[in-house]
């Protein structure tokens, strides 16, 4: 990363004071054992897009603060050990709305979606939002979709009773255009308004609180994020918007564009929004009984700060997977903690139905874990044994105990990522037994999901657009074949 050896022990003792800060302040806030709640508890799930790990600062952020998120930590447990199921987004959004693996279903295969109109969630699968219906809770996503298109596809066909937001991957934060197109919906109507798109889904996700709140009902509310993701637009940078419209710019991907301090603006405003967020939980009596989750969907991209990792977005190395994970429950968990707890993207929805005493569907078998136990009663950490892939440079990774097996290309390792975070020690001869059983298991777990196909899309960083990719390729988008090892 870069971090010479007196960086490093600055970054940890500013995680360790954050950490002993945050328990200062749930032992004045009066913290104390967790208490049952009659009632269904509302959800509000906070999804940040391409945040990186350490790019909060109750995760280790230097330079600037993000006092609500952090509010969050402090009112609840933070996740030391969160993955998501891919490095890219519609491949753990997948997997975040289903609590499958990505790969059991064909959108999946997609890293990510680009606007193949017959690729999308199918309405007929099960969801999270579509369980919670069944249980009674109203639910609504503001913000980023990107799990299918119009006609055949939609938050309104999956689940959501309502819908404020864009359907693509990515959105000019002002002209809320991608490729000259307008993607702004309410419900399933396209509509325009004059706003920055942070502060706008800030606003409608305030308003959604305020209306279940009058009503009594129960709900999940999914407020996902663009910020930051791409393009580098914070407040204030319509002329920057207005530059990628132009003939022969770099377009929303912005690889001419951006800075670290443009990046911090975009999250502090994301910060300000959560904030009001929370102020409509407490204004409203609503917080002893309000699960609130903030997390990301991957690593982080070219401006985030993956601390103590190294990768990124669309990279199976542990900064392209490890994510913030926080949840927050006053009526159910005690505050101000902190687990080693392995998770994954998919583990919240068998989590949250168990909170809101919801059924999932036989027919559709969950793969995540339930984490209630260890958020609730303080369980101690169960091991886990997670897998991914990713089609470009044909990556592969499982995780079992402390150890990590990771292909890239045809390079291949083994890592103790527990004691070497960085992936620099390869452990692979040194521990022969440890490596042959994770690249068996892998092999043996990938035989059970859908192949990797060459019509899907795969993205992948290049020489040509970040430097310290230099040697990189683009991808040719053809599936790697897996060889067993026995072969």
């Amino acid at each position: 990363m870069g971090l010479g050896r007196k960086d490093q022990i600055t970054r940890r003792d500013l995680l360790r004071g954050a950490a002993a800060g945050m328990v200062g302040l749930a032992i004045r806030a009066g913290a104390e054992g967790a208490r049952p709640s009659a009632k269904p508890p509302n959800i509000i799930f906070i999804l940040a897009d391409d945040l990186g790990y350490a790019d909060v600062s109750c995760y280790g952020r230097p330079d600037f603060s993000t006092p609500n998120i952090d509010r969050i930590a402090v009112q609840g447990l933070r996740f030391l050990q969160a993955y998501a199921n891919s490095a890219v987004c519609t491949a753990t959004r997948t997997a975040l709305i289903t609590g499958r693996y990505q790969y059991r279903l064909r959108l999946g295969l997609e890293e990510p979606l680009r606007g193949n109109l017959d690729v999308g969630l199918p309405p007929e699968h099960p969801t999270l939002p579509s369980f919670l219906k069944k249980a009674g809770y109203g639910t609504t996503l503001v913000g980023k979709w990107h799990l299918g298109f119009l006609p055949k596809f939609g938050p309104l066909k999956s689940g959501y009773d309502h819908f404020y937001g864009f359907r693509s991957g990515a959105l000019d934060y002002f002209s809320h255009t991608i490729g000259g197109k307008d993607d702004l919906w309410d419900d399933d109507l396209a509509i325009h308004q004059v706003g920055y798109l942070t502060s706008l889904l800030g606003s409608r996700a305030v308003d959604v609180v305020n209306g279940y709140a009058r009503s009594g009902q129960p709900f999940l509310l999914s407020l996902h994020f663009n910020a930051p993701h791409w393009p580098w637009e914070a407040p204030g940078d319509e002329a920057e918007s207005e530059r990628l419209r132009q003939p022969g710019s770099e377009g929303l991907a912005d690889f001419d564009g951006g800075s670290q301090k443009t990046y911090q603006r975009m999250i502090e405003e994301m910060d300000r929004q959560i904030g009001r967020v929370l102020q409509a939980l407490h204004a409203n009596g609503l917080t002893d009984n309000t699960i609130v989750i903030f997390t990301s969907d991957n690593g982080g991209e070219r401006f985030a700060d993956t601390w103590p990792f190294t990768g990124k977005k669309t990279e199976l190395l542990e900064g392209g997977l490890r994510i913030p994970a926080i949840i927050s429950w006053p009526a159910r968990i005690p505050r101000g903690r902190t687990t080693e707890q392995v998770s994954i993207s998919m583990d919240w929805v068998p989590t949250l139905l168990a909170a809101a005493g919801a059924l999932a569907d036989p027919a559709y078998p969950l793969d995540g874990m339930n984490l209630l136990p260890m958020l609730t009663q303080n369980a101690a950490p169960v091991s886990r044994k997670l897998f991914w892939r990713y089609k470009a440079n044909a990556q592969r990774a499982a995780r079992e105990g402390d150890y990590k097996f990771l292909k890239i290309l045809d390079n291949t390792f083994l890592f103790n990522v527990v004691e070497d975070p960085l992936e620099r020690a390869n452990l692979k001869d040194r521990q022969k037994d440890v490596y042959h059983r994770l690249v068996r298991e892998w092999y043996d777990w990938n035989a059970s999901m859908l192949p990797e196909i060459k019509e899907s899309f795969t993205a992948s960083f290049d020489g040509q657009q970040l430097a310290d990719h230099f040697g990189a390729k683009k991808s040719d988008q053809m599936p790697d074949i897996p060889v067993s090892p026995d072969d």
